[in-house]
C-alpha cells in the first residue's frame, strides 16, 4: 500500500501537498471527520476530485496523511542524550495553542475510528504503527545508554502512558494538554516507571 500511495502522490509537489493536508486538517477542525467530503477538501483546494481518489484514495487515507503531516518530525530524530531530555524535546516541539487545536482534533478522530474500519486501517498503518516504531527507537537508545533496563515491563506501555496523559488530561482536568502538564508527567510518572 505505501509504495502504491507514494506512487501516486509523485506528481503533487511538496507545497501542494502540504496545502491540501491544512485544508484537510481545517475542515476537519470545522465539521468532524463524518461531515468532511472528498467535495469539500477538492472545493477548499480548488482540484478535483478525481485528481483527489488517485493520489489517496479515499477519505480515511488522506486525513490519516493529513495528521501524520501535522506532526513536528519524527521522534526518532531527536537524541539529546537522555531520555528524559528526548521526552522534553519531543513534548516542546509544539506550542500549547497547537497542543489544544491537535487534542480536540485527536478526541473527534478518536471518536469517529470506532464506526470507521477504513479510517482505523489507515490509522494504524500510516500513524500509530510508525509512532511506535519510532519511539521503539528513542526507547532503544535509551536501554542502549544503560538508563532503561532491556527487561522493564513499562517500555511496552510507553505509548499508553503518553497518550494518556494527552488524553485525559482534557477528560479528568477539563483543560488542555500543556507543554508544563506534559513535562510534569514525564518527570512523575514516566521516568520513574522506567527507571524502576
Amino acid at each position: 500500500m505505501a509504495e502504491t500511495a507514494t506512487t501516486r502522490r509523485s506528481r503533487i509537489t511538496p507545497e501542494r501537498e502540504a496545502e491540501l493536508y491544512t485544508a484537510v486538517l481545517d475542515l476537519l477542525r470545522e465539521v468532524g471527520y463524518d461531515a468532511l467530503t472528498m467535495d469539500a477538501v477538492a472545493t477548499r483546494t480548488r482540484s478535483s476530485k478525481a485528481t483527489l481518489y488517485r493520489q489517496w484514495g479515499g477519505k480515511a487515507e488522506l486525513v490519516a496523511r493529513a495528521m501524520r503531516f501535522m506532526k513536528p518530525g519524527r521522534a526518532a530524530d531527536v537524541d539529546t542524550g537522555s531520555l528524559r531530555g528526548d521526552l522534553h524535546s519531543l513534548v516542546a516541539r509544539e506550542d500549547d495553542c497547537v497542543m489544544e487545536q491537535n487534542s480536540a482534533l485527536m478526541r473527534g478522530l478518536a471518536m469517529a475510528v470506532h464506526g470507521n474500519p477504513d479510517l482505523l486501517k489507515a490509522f494504524r498503518e500510516l500513524l500509530v504503527e510508525p509512532e511506535i516504531a519510532e519511539f521503539k527507537q528513542v526507547l532503544q537508545r535509551a536501554v542502549d545508554r544503560g538508563e532503561v533496563r532491556e527487561d522493564n515491563p513499562a517500555l511496552d506501555y510507553m505509548m499508553h502512558m503518553l497518550i494518556g496523559a494527552f488524553a485525559a488530561r482534557t477528560m479528568i482536568d477539563e483543560l488542555p494538554p500543556t507543554q508544563a502538564f506534559l513535562a510534569s508527567y514525564i518527570d512523575a510518572v514516566v521516568i520513574p516507571a522506567l527507571s524502576a
